[in-house]
C-alpha cells in the first residue's frame, strides 16, 4: 500500500542531510559576524564597535521568536486536519525562549553601556536602562522572553503567545526611533513584518517535524497544504512590509544607488536575492504538492526553504546592525 512510502521518505535520516543542516547553521552564523566588514568597504561608512556580535544577538532572538510563534500556529493548524493523528513532536518552544532570553539580555547589557560592547560587568549600568526608551524597551524584551519560557513549560503553554506578543511588539518600537520620520507608520510595518516571518518561518520548520511522524500519507499531505494556502498570504504580506519599510528609508530614485554605495543598501539587496530563491522553493513545494504523484514529495523543496529561511534570518540580524542610509 503507498499510504506510508510519503511518511517513510519524510522521516529517511542521514548522514548527508546532517551535514546539510551544519553547513546552512554555520554559514548563518557567519552571515553577522563577517558580513559587516564588507558590507561596509568602500562606503566611507564607520564600523561601530561590536557590529557582528550584535548582528549574531539580533539574529538569535529573530530566529528564537520565530521557533515559538510557528510552533503554537502550525499546532493549531495540525489539530484541524480530519483524521490527524494524535502524536506531535517534542516541543522547542522552552528552550527556545530561553535561548530568546540569553540574546535579549546580551542586547540590554550593549544598551546599558551606551550602545557599546561592555569589557566587563562594571561597565553595564542596568539601572540606566530605566532611563531611556531603549533601555527600557530592551529590559521588556528579557522579561517577556523570560516570561515566554515560564508558560511554555507550564501545563498551559498557549499562554506564552501574550509575552511573545510583547517582545514582537518592543522590537516593532525598537527599531523605528522617535526622531525618525513617521516612526509609528515605521513600527507598524515592522510589527506585520516579524509576525508574518515568525509565522512562515517557525511554522514550516514545526510543520516539517509533525511530517517525520505521522504515518498516513493523507494527513501528511492535508497538513503541508492547510499551511500552504496560509504561508502564500504570509508571503505577499511579507513582501509588501519589506517593500514600504525600504521605500521610507530610501526613495525610489536613490535605491539603485544606495544598494551598492551603502553597506544597508547592500545587505538589503543580498535579503531580495534570498528572498527571491525562497518564493522559488515555496512555488516548488507547492507545485510538487498539487501536481506530484506523491504530494509528500513537497517536503524536500520545503526543507531547502526552511534552511534559507535560516539564512534570512541571520541577514536580516546583520540589517538591523549597520546604519541607516540618510533619505537624500
Amino acid at each position: 500500500m503507498r499510504t506510508g512510502v510519503g511518511a517513510d521518505e519524510v522521516s529517511r535520516g542521514g548522514p548527508g542531510r546532517a551535514v546539510a543542516v551544519l553547513v546552512w547553521v554555520a554559514a548563518g552564523a557567519a552571515v553577522p559576524l563577517l558580513g559587516p566588514s564588507p558590507a561596509l568597504h568602500g562606503t566611507g561608512e564607520a564600523d561601530a564597535p561590536g557590529t557582528g556580535g550584535i548582528a549574531l544577538l539580533r539574529a538569535v532572538l529573530f530566529a528564537a521568536l520565530s521557533v515559538p510563534v510557528g510552533e503554537l500556529f502550525a499546532r493549531r493548524l495540525a489539530r484541524s486536519v480530519p483524521g490527524a493523528p494524535a502524536v506531535v513532536p517534542r516541543s522547542w518552544s522552552t528552550a527556545a525562549n530561553s535561548v530568546g532570553f540569553v540574546a535579549a539580555l546580551g542586547l540590554a547589557s550593549v544598551v546599558a553601556t551606551g550602545n557599546l560592547v561592555p569589557g566587563g560587568l562594571a561597565d553595564i549600568d542596568v539601572g540606566g536602562l530605566y532611563d531611556s526608551r531603549d533601555g527600557k524597551l530592551a529590559l521588556l524584551e528579557v522579561n517577556a522572553f523570560l516570561a515566554a519560557a515560564l508558560c511554555a513549560a507550564s501545563g498551559r503553554p498557549g499562554t506564552q503567545v501574550w509575552p511573545l506578543a510583547a517582545v514582537i511588539v518592543a522590537e516593532a518600537l525598537r527599531a523605528h526611533p522617535t526622531t525618525e520620520y513617521s516612526p509609528l507608520i515605521g513600527s507598524g510595518l515592522t510589527l506585520v513584518h516579524l509576525v508574518c516571518a515568525s509565522l512562515w518561518a517557525g511554522g514550516l520548520l514545526y510543520v516539517l517535524r509533525v511530517l517525520r511522524l505521522w504515518p498516513r500519507a493523507e494527513a501528511g499531505a492535508a497538513l503541508l497544504g492547510r499551511y500552504a494556502r496560509v504561508a502564500a498570504v504570509l508571503l505577499v504580506a511579507v513582501t509588501a512590509t519589506g517593500v514600504c519599510s525600504s521605500l521610507r528609508r530610501m526613495p525610489p530614485e536613490t535605491i539603485l544607488e544606495q544598494s551598492t554605495d551603502t553597506a544597508y543598501g547592500r545587505v538589503l539587496l543580498a535579503k531580495v536575492i534570498l528572498m527571491a530563491g525562497v518564493a522559488v522553493l515555496a512555488l516548488w513545494a507547492r507545485i510538487r504538492l498539487a501536481r506530484a504523484e506523491d504530494p509528500l514529495t513537497a517536503c524536500s523543496p520545503a526543507r531547502a526553504e526552511v534552511y534559507a529561511l535560516g539564512v534570512v534570518v541571520a541577514v536580516s540580524g546583520l540589517l538591523t546592525a549597520l546604519p541607516v542610509p540618510i533619505r537624500w
